[in-house]
């Protein structure tokens, strides 16, 4: 493990993996797609391979400067921000990520909150997260399920990250509700 990722809490998603998290995203040409815990670009590049303009949320901070260096020619933009802080745009977008799991509440919530233009997110969680948001228990969900509608996805085995996850996971998807149907 190079030096001090486990301060930081890295768990690199195999490219395997990134690769069906945005198959199963559906990210489309032109989408605007938010890669939170974007890391080194496991789960950027195959946005950018999708044709998504991608906003790279990176806080550390040799990270975030591969990541400038490796997707300097592509629609990356690479910011370095705490992922609990992350101001959201102001038009429609989509999130597909690996986030760290120390501010995946804090980020769920933001994501879901009044104001936000998210249009789905398919993300990599801790597996009880994805039971408890998919299950309606989670934090505001009264006023986000009126919105969104979340679902639990494929169990992500431990050995699909460097170093393995130390807890089991999950994937967790949020679509916003449209007036005609859900997602």
């Amino acid at each position: 493990m190079p030096g001090g990722d486990r301060r930081w809490g890295w768990h690199r998603l195999d490219d395997r993996w990134a690769r069906r998290l945005v198959a199963g995203a559906g990210v489309q040409p032109g989408d605007l797609v938010i890669d939170v815990g974007a890391g080194e670009g496991a789960i950027t590049g195959p946005l950018v391979s999708a044709g998504a303009t991608v906003i790279a949320v990176e806080l550390h901070p040799d990270r975030a400067r591969r990541l400038r260096e490796r997707f300097a020619d592509d629609p990356v933009t690479v910011i370095s921000v705490d992922a609990a802080d992350l101001r959201l745009p102001r038009r429609p977008f989509r999130v597909v990520a690996n986030p760290p799991f120390a501010v995946t509440t804090a980020l769920l919530r933001r994501l879901v909150g009044p104001g936000s233009r998210l249009s789905s997110a398919h993300l990599v969680v801790p597996a009880h997260v994805a039971r408890r948001w998919a299950s309606g228990r989670a934090p505001g969900a009264g006023r986000w399920t009126v919105d969104f509608d979340a679902k639990v996805g494929a169990t992500v085995p431990s050995g699909a990250f460097r170093p393995p996850a130390t807890c089991p996971t999950a994937l967790l998807a949020l679509r916003r509700r449209t007036r005609d149907r859900e997602y």
